[in-house]
């Protein structure tokens, strides 16, 4: 048979994946894999269970984004290849709901088992692997505030994201920052910039409607600095998709974003839900760097 690493973080989202955990073992074993669980908690668990990794098929991460993130950057570390397949269980799930990975576990395992790998890209952040997105400015620090929130996660959901963000708005000071494309410079004040692997990030899942994970480009999107009655209706733009033509916004594909901070007050980064490396940031695209397990639908 073949050989399947199944490690899962039981603190993600709503702690309910150990419930499912024998029965996804067992579609996997019935889809020819023989599967060792290992249960992470901490970084240095997961770089040890990552490092221990021989001769698998198939490595099965069960966890939100930050845990996924943490798997991701243990392989770069430890030189893994193996193909990737998410089970999500935490709360916002971004990078698995742009892969159309369904969000009951057993279905997930289902669609893993009977999926296929492709070579996908990732982000990386002075060093730092992402997923999914690197951002900084407003709503950054609500993943972060929550971290340690787990009954306003487990029973808000996504919800909790948009009401903590929305808390945040009396707060807003613009970041002055130098921004450096491929293609351009800007020089501006800016209350959001993120750049994106996928088509969303906190639940925001439109952020990039037409994003790709294999084309060797990030998503690169900003927003300038606003009136805070602007903000409201620009919010409502971005949970449709309809954001990207407006003037407030920068977008593009690049294979590099230079991030520079010209203001004086340190400011916080994050990089798949989690807290990101400092400024200045140099954040560029690895084509196909991590061999990754879809859904057959999946495109």
């Amino acid at each position: 048979m073949k050989k399947l690493r199944l490690i899962y973080n039981p603190f993600s989202g709503d702690r309910r994946f150990k419930d499912a955990l024998d029965s996804c073992a067992e579609i996997f074993f019935d889809a020819g894999y023989l599967t060792n669980t290992i249960r992470v908690t901490t970084e240095e668990t997961m770089e040890t269970a990552i490092a221990e990794l021989t001769n698998e098929d198939a490595l099965v991460i069960s966890g939100g984004d930050g845990t996924v993130n943490m798997a991701i950057n243990a392989m770069k570390r430890n030189g893994k290849t193996t193909p990737l397949g998410i089970i999500p269980a935490g709360t916002a799930n971004d990078f698995a709901s742009f892969l159309e990975i369904p969000k009951e576990p057993r279905q997930a395992a289902e669609a893993i088992a009977n999926g296929y790998v492709i070579s996908a890209d990732l982000g990386c952040a002075n060093g730092q692997y992402f997923n999914n997105v690197c951002g900084g400015g407003l709503f950054i620090n609500v993943s972060h505030s929550l971290t340690g929130d787990n009954l306003a996660k487990s029973i808000f959901g996504k919800l909790a994201y948009y009401i903590k963000g929305l808390g945040q708005l009396p707060n807003i000071t613009p970041l002055p920052l130098r921004i450096t494309t491929d293609s351009a410079t800007y020089e501006e004040d800016f209350a959001l910039f993120l750049v994106l692997n996928s088509g969303g990030c906190g639940g925001f899942n439109k952020i990039s409607p037409n994003a790709s994970i294999n084309d060797g480009y990030l998503d690169f999107v900003a927003f300038r600095a606003m009136a805070m009655k602007d903000i409201a209706g620009l919010f409502l733009k971005i949970l449709a998709g309809e954001h990207l033509e407006d003037h407030r916004v920068l977008f593009s594909h690049e294979t590099s974003v230079s991030i520079e901070y010209l203001g004086t007050d340190p400011i916080s980064t994050d990089v798949d839900g989690e807290p990101g490396p400092e400024m200045p940031l140099k954040i560029t695209c690895e084509k196909g760097g991590l061999n990754l397990l879809v859904p057959k639908g999946f495109k």
